[in-house]
């Protein structure tokens, strides 16, 4: 017989560094879940993601268990990260750096599970978009790669 579904909380964190303090705690606690088990369980599971924010989807049961999934990072940390920058521009016409249409490609593919797009040139350009926006350049794209 299938659990009973109490409630489902979505919640960024960053990988590996999880601590039972907020926004965890006041997130998870009113749930009255194992805090403590659900912070070690992520740490583990997000050891090889350090340096990245990650979404996580947790389910909470009537009995007070739980299961959560694990969601790639944000389009924009793996934009920043293949561009090497701290942060985009605050404005999209100022133009900070820059990326290969490879890079923008093989972002595309690790973000394909949590994107809804219907190919691989779909999502590539959902990313550019976003590239766009940080203010940083496709170099050689020109939305049909």
């Amino acid at each position: 017989m299938a659990k009973k579904v109490k409630a489902v909380v979505n919640i960024q964190l960053p990988a590996a560094k999880a601590t039972p303090g907020p926004p965890v705690g006041s997130s998870l606690g009113p749930h009255g879940i194992n805090i403590a088990g659900f912070v070690k369980e992520f740490n583990d599971r997000t050891a090889k993601m350090v340096g990245f924010t990650i979404p996580c989807v947790i389910t909470i049961f009537e009995d007070r268990s739980f299961t959560f999934i694990l969601k790639q990072p944000p389009a924009a940390d793996l934009i920043l990260k293949e561009a090497g920058l701290e942060k985009g521009s605050a404005k999209a016409r100022t133009k900070v750096g820059k990326i290969t249409v490879d890079q923008l490609k093989k972002i595309a593919e690790q973000k394909m599970p949590d994107l809804n797009a219907g190919s691989l040139e779909a999502a590539m350009s959902m990313i550019a978009g976003s590239c766009r926006s940080m203010g940083i350049t496709v170099e050689g794209y020109n939305g049909k790669k």
